[in-house]
């Protein structure tokens, strides 16, 4: 369990969050949150594989050793739980395996998460009675949650869960049936809570609740006023389509034809294992054939520790997300949050709760997604504006501080987990 500093709150729920890894160099948002939960109630990190500390921050690594970890390391002992309760109550496992695996599954990796998800979930069940544990919350609806609803299920006790832009379109199997389960829905954007509530026949509907993310830095440094010349231009994440990084070369292409002095420092990197996205091949292609290999450099991904430097050494923030034919999207990248707590002014796409923080005029600019002309127009006005960015920066940065703050976001949360708990009569922490 993460440390904690000073007294808990008195009667709040002893929470069990499930997730695949922890701590998770791709998500910094949900480190901060664990984190600042654990201030404020008790609760256990449970994970479905083992760690992975590549590219996290110093402080990520100091919190790795305070979470149960399953993975390889256990497979045995997980088979061996499950057998032992196949045999014990063949009904309710027979019950509970066609609930959560009897599905039409999009891929086998699909399926081969949540088979695992299924018996580390069993495993939990027994894990979470012995822990204490009153209330179960998994951060996304995929694998984690399926390991959460099934140990909650064997362990009588209530789940919840959060949902975000890409997990609803396309949609597991499961989802609809999660969302009717638990007994609170988590959001972390407007958009998305009104997509989570319309989703399938609104099982969701009632329950859901908005708590923004939180920023990651403790202390972002801020930007100095003006531009550098050449003008230098940022952009980060996974190397997915959502992120319409290849709209983003293409604009870059005409910035250079039109004779306009920047370098673009487009930064992250793929990897399907860790949902990074499968891009790294496509982009490195563009830029060569763009001919912007002395204009574009990609340092690969980059560490935490290093994102607060990156940030105050650029003039803007570029986020050209797309909606994928699949219909996957983001929400709001974390990236973008950070980028406005730094005081950037921000270049987005206006699509789905994007226009929550980018706000036209106001924090940043925002233009049509798949536009890389309008995208360029964006940057070389902004460009000759300094001023203007500089108060599109600073206003980013108030709107962050506000909405973001990771104390008042995480005292939230706290209090709709607290009384999901309590309507459902389970036992608290005194």
């Amino acid at each position: 369990m993460p440390e904690t500093e000073g007294a808990l709150a008195a009667g709040q729920p002893h929470l069990a969050i499930v997730l695949l890894w922890y701590p998770l160099f791709t998500q910094p948002f949900i480190f901060r949150e664990v984190e600042s939960l654990a201030a404020r109630m008790p609760l256990e990190v449970y994970t479905l594989y083992g760690r992975n500390l590549r590219h996290c921050s110093g402080e990520m690594k100091m919190a790795a050793g305070r979470c149960h970890a399953y993975g390889s390391a256990k497979v045995g002992q997980i088979c061996w739980e499950a057998l032992c309760q196949v045999i014990r109550q063949p009904r309710v496992i027979w019950k509970l395996f066609r609930r959560s695996l009897w599905r039409k599954w999009t891929s086998l990796e699909v399926f081969g998460e949540n088979l695992w998800a299924f018996l580390t979930g069993i495993s939990l069940g027994r894990r979470f009675r012995e822990d204490g544990i009153d209330l179960v919350y998994a951060p996304w609806p995929r694998g984690a949650a399926t390991a959460a609803w099934v140990g909650a299920t064997l362990a009588g006790l209530p789940f919840a869960i959060a949902a975000r832009g890409d997990n609803l379109e396309p949609a597991d199997p499961d989802l609809a049936d999660k969302l009717a389960a638990a007994v609170l829905v988590r959001a972390n954007n407007e958009a998305d809570r009104k997509r989570i509530e319309l989703f399938d026949c609104g099982q969701a509907k009632g329950k859901t609740a908005l708590v923004y993310n939180s920023l990651t830095l403790p202390g972002p440094k801020r930007r100095e006023a003006g531009m550098h010349s050449p003008l230098r231009l940022l952009s980060l994440g996974r190397f997915d389509v959502t992120k319409g990084f290849d709209v983003l070369l293409q604009a870059c292409a005409i910035l250079k034809r039109q004779g306009l002095d920047f370098r673009l420092t487009l930064a992250g990197g793929g990897g399907k294992v860790m949902g990074l996205g499968a891009m790294t091949g496509t982009l490195k292609e563009m830029r060569r054939g763009l001919g912007l290999e002395g204009d574009v450099e990609m340092p690969g991904l980059i560490s935490h520790d290093d994102l607060p430097d990156l940030l105050a050494s650029h003039d803007i923030f570029l986020a050209p997300c797309v909606i994928d034919s699949s219909g996957r999207r983001d929400g709001i990248p974390n990236t973008v949050i950070e980028a406005l707590a730094a005081g950037m002014p921000v270049i987005a796409s206006d699509i789905n709760a994007l226009p929550e923080v980018v706000r036209n005029g106001e924090t940043g600019v925002l233009v049509p997604q798949k536009d890389p002309a309008a995208l360029a127009r964006a940057i070389a006005d902004l460009s000759e504006r300094p001023d203007e960015a500089a108060k599109l920066g600073k206003n980013g940065a108030r709107l962050a501080a506000e909405l973001f703050d990771a104390e008042a976001n995480a005292a939230r949360l706290a209090e709709m987990l607290g009384k999901a708990a309590s309507r459902e009569g389970t036992g608290c922490a005194g």
